[in-house]
C-alpha cells in the first residue's frame, strides 16, 4: 500500500526513486535531484543551474536538500553520493 500515491510530486513530497551519482566536471547530471546523501564526508563540489560553483564540507551520511545541476570531479573528496527525486 502506498499512502502517498495521491500527493502531487513536489520538492516538498517524497522522494520515489534514487540513482548513483559520479562527480563529473563536464555533464549535468541527466535528473536534477530532490536532496544528495552523501555516503563519506570530505568535500563537494557542487554547481546550480545558473553555474555557479560552491564547496561544501561534508559530513558522512549528510543530506542536502537542494537541487545542483553537476557535482564536479575536480574538487569532490566526498563519497558514496546518492541523488532522490
Amino acid at each position: 500500500m502506498d499512502y502517498f500515491d495521491s500527493h502531487n510530486d513536489s520538492l516538498t513530497s517524497p522522494a520515489k526513486r534514487h540513482f548513483a551519482i559520479t562527480p563529473d566536471d563536464s555533464n549535468d547530471l541527466q535528473v536534477l535531484p530532490k536532496c544528495v546523501r552523501v555516503g563519506g564526508g570530505g568535500a563537494l563540489a557542487v554547481q546550480d543551474e545558473l553555474g555557479t560553483v560552491l564547496i561544501y564540507q561534508v559530513v558522512d551520511g549528510e543530506r542536502l536538500d537542494f537541487r545542483i545541476t553537476r557535482i564536479l570531479a575536480t574538487g569532490t573528496t566526498a563519497t558514496d553520493l546518492v541523488g532522490w527525486y
